[in-house]
């Protein structure tokens, strides 16, 4: 029955049609069109969003939501198949929301990612600029070094899932007794994890979420525990729970590659504005006479300054940064400075925009894991001065819609 009320334009409830897929959206889903008449502006085509669908097929889908602008609809058979779809490796894909690309073959998942930060530049900050091919990660699978499966809250008349969210729906949890995309040493806690979890499912009053953690020492489960990564030779420790990039095979290369980009116009000096527990600020440090991590957050400065410590990084200091005020103590001459910033998911702020634009250094390198904020914040930069030199995306996430992305700008 349909959920009541149901808009019925321009397609009933449930109702099956044939698709092409075209494209895919930057949430990993197939999209295609429908014509709905002759005029011109119908002859485009409705578009028309399937999960699991990909471009080239042709494939029998079931409309389940008409909204303003698109339809949604779940794939029922791929009538034509593409030559680039493969056999997902879990048995889970297509249920579990964690992943969306197992169905697509590798080097296909890096042209798209590629082509969706092309054309995030060109429709959203109307730039016109080549994205260099996305550098893959060493690991397709088994590249996670933490994974938080959660469960709700326990009902003594059903089974109790352990694992994430099922895939399109707010609630409901699929029950996941292994990740393909974690580390061996994370399933194998895994096992033990849930079945701790069940013996003493009686005793939780509501549902809970689960910390797994890849490190050096082993893994951990306590979000306080303090934990090692290695990353260029260096020893990073930080708490289980705190935020650190969760692929450490590719973290050489993705650091390297921010360092020499911050060096790569001669600046003297460095300044990582999000620095968290250190990772860029400390990695890139040597080819730096001054390096300068800023962080509004108390517990993460007092991270990265034992890391430069442990690490005998005699030239990185650390700022404790009040958001209104992010460049006050910095005493580098801008012209001389390259200035890092990898700011959380929704990306920077206005005001921290303004603030970079006034101190105006030499080299700005953006870092992000949504290339849509990101390029979003891009026009304001572009805007104030600088211009595009190199945008590089690099697939932290395999077999998912994510992936970093790493832009450098210069002054114009």
């Amino acid at each position: 029955m349909a959920k009541k009320p149901f808009n019925d334009f321009p397609f009933s409830y449930h109702q099956e049609i044939e698709l092409e897929i075209t494209t895919l959206t930057n949430l990993g889903v197939g999209l295609g069109r429908v014509p709905l008449g002759s005029e011109p502006e119908k002859r485009s085509g409705w578009v028309v969003m399937v999960p699991f669908a990909l471009p080239g097929e042709k494939v029998l889908a079931r409309i389940f939501r008409n909204q303003s602008g698109h339809s949604e609809a779940d794939l029922i058979r791929v009538l034509e198949t593409s030559k680039d779809r493969v056999e997902p490796p879990c048995s889970l894909f297509g249920r579990c929301g964690g992943c969306q690309y197992q169905h697509l073959n590798y080097e296909a998942q890096l042209e798209w990612k590629r082509t969706q930060v092309q054309e995030l530049l060109l429709h959203m900050a109307k730039i016109e600029f080549e994205v260099s091919s996305v550098i893959a990660s060493p690991k397709e699978y088994g590249y996670r070094s933490k994974i938080t499966p959660h469960f709700e809250r326990p009902r003594s008349d059903k089974p109790l899932p352990i694992g994430f969210r099922q895939q399109g729906k707010r609630f409901g949890v699929v029950d996941v007794p292994e990740c393909l995309l974690a580390t061996e040493g994370i399933n194998e806690r895994l096992t033990t994890l849930r079945e701790e979890v069940l013996e003493k499912a009686g005793t939780y009053k509501k549902g809970a979420t689960l910390l797994l953690r890849d490190a050096v020492e082993g893994v951990s489960t306590n979000p306080k525990e303090i934990i090692s990564e290695r990353v260029q030779g260096l020893e990073l420790q930080f708490p289980a729970g705190e935020f650190f990039q969760n692929n450490p095979f590719i973290l050489d290369t993705f650091t390297e590659y921010a360092g020499d980009q911050a060096k790569g116009a001669g600046a003297r000096y460095l300044i990582d504005a999000y620095c968290g527990s250190g990772l860029f600020c400390l990695t890139a440090a040597g080819s730096f006479e001054r390096a300068t991590g800023i962080e509004i957050s108390e517990q993460s400065i007092k991270w990265a300054r034992e890391n430069a410590k442990r690490n005998g990084l005699e030239n990185c200091e650390f700022i404790l940064g009040q958001a209104s005020s992010i460049f006050e103590q910095v005493k580098d001459p801008a012209d001389e400075t390259a200035v890092i910033i990898d700011p959380p998911r929704k990306g920077s702020d206005a005001l921290f925009l303004s603030q970079l634009l006034a101190y105006g250094p030499k080299t700005v390198v953006y870092i992000s894991c949504n290339p849509a904020t990101q390029i979003r914040d891009l026009q304001q930069l572009v805007e104030g001065g600088y211009q595009v030199k190199a945008v590089q995306p690099f697939d932290l996430f395999p077999q998912t819609r994510h992936l970093e992305c790493v832009v450098t700008l210069g002054r114009v």
